[in-house]
């Protein structure tokens, strides 16, 4: 029940109703703490050698500390392992989100024994691809497109938003990176005047923003969003919906293990076309998977 999300309180009052005697959230709290250590076993847990897909984002928590609630990140490390299947990595939180932290958990997934990552998926927190690279020099960084957009859109006027979109759409749904830059000239003419803070940022993160280009349909669909870990944070907000805030850091964690726990029995399928995206993965980075493959 605690694993669905269901309060101490619900969980108290369902199990009066099923077996007629009462449960205080005291002795849940303790029940559902037995839970801490396989959590921690967890989170420490060894990692496989190289992961072809790695998304990283972060969500945020209300944790009681030192007397009071302060609004803290959780960072989630979402993989596609060389099955193709889905796998979380780890569970970090922090004060806030910044470059500083992400170093920590990228050296973190490092002392666990992942040597390489081919491609990181990530939004547009500025620091972000320097501390992935700092750590895994030859890992490519794409920053998510659809954080881009929407960032974008915050500049321009509600009015305006349709006749820009249909403007931007040539841009991120290109054929190659050449046309993509053409359709951004474009865009740039007859936008930049009226907004001037929305082209320079695609101008200033285009480099990271541009790689899903060189990629065929299969793996430009993968990583150019970060789609994937958004919908987990999404079942870790219908998990925690009902609770405005956790009395510490240990509640929160052990709530989400539980119930990514529950998530991970449905990831036993690899993605759509997985063995022909690892194949071209095989090419395009050449010689950093056939260690993996081989084994």
């Amino acid at each position: 029940m605690f694993a669905l999300g269901m309060s101490y309180k619900d969980i108290s009052q369902e199990i009066e109703d099923l077996y007629a005697f009462s449960v205080s959230r005291a002795t849940i709290s303790a029940v559902t703490d037995k839970v801490i250590p396989e959590l921690k076993q967890w989170q420490q847990r060894p990692l496989e050698a190289v992961y072809p897909f790695v998304w990283l984002d972060a969500i945020h928590y209300k944790i009681r500390e030192d007397g009071r609630y302060q609004s803290k990140a959780l960072y989630t490390v979402l993989a596609l392992n060389m099955e193709g299947k889905k796998e979380v990595l780890g569970l970090y939180l922090s004060e806030n989100e910044g470059a500083n932290f992400w170093l920590s958990v990228v050296t973190d997934l490092q002392n666990r024994g992942l040597n390489d990552i081919l491609i990181a998926c990530v939004d547009g927190l500025t620091g972000f691809p320097e501390a992935i690279n700092s750590i895994y020099p030859d890992t490519e960084v794409q920053l998510c497109v659809i954080h881009q957009i929407r960032n974008s859109i915050k500049y321009i006027a509600s009015k305006h938003h349709k006749a820009f979109m249909a403007d931007l759409k040539p841009v991120y749904r290109a054929v190659s990176k050449e046309a993509a830059e053409t359709a951004l000239d474009v865009l740039e003419v007859k936008w930049s005047q009226q907004y001037p803070v929305v082209i320079p940022s695609w101008r200033r993160k285009w480099e990271d923003l541009s790689h899903y280009f060189r990629y065929p349909a299969t793996i430009r669909k993968v990583i150019y969003t970060t789609n994937a870990i958004e919908s987990v944070h999404r079942q870790f907000r219908k998990l925690t919906k009902n609770k405005g805030a956790f009395p510490n850091e240990n509640s929160l964690l052990k709530l989400l293990y539980l119930g990514l726990m529950n998530a991970q029995k449905k990831w036993t399928m690899p993605i759509q076309s997985w063995n022909l995206t690892l194949s071209q993965l095989a090419i395009y980075f050449e010689g950093r998977l056939d260690k993996v493959m081989t084994l």
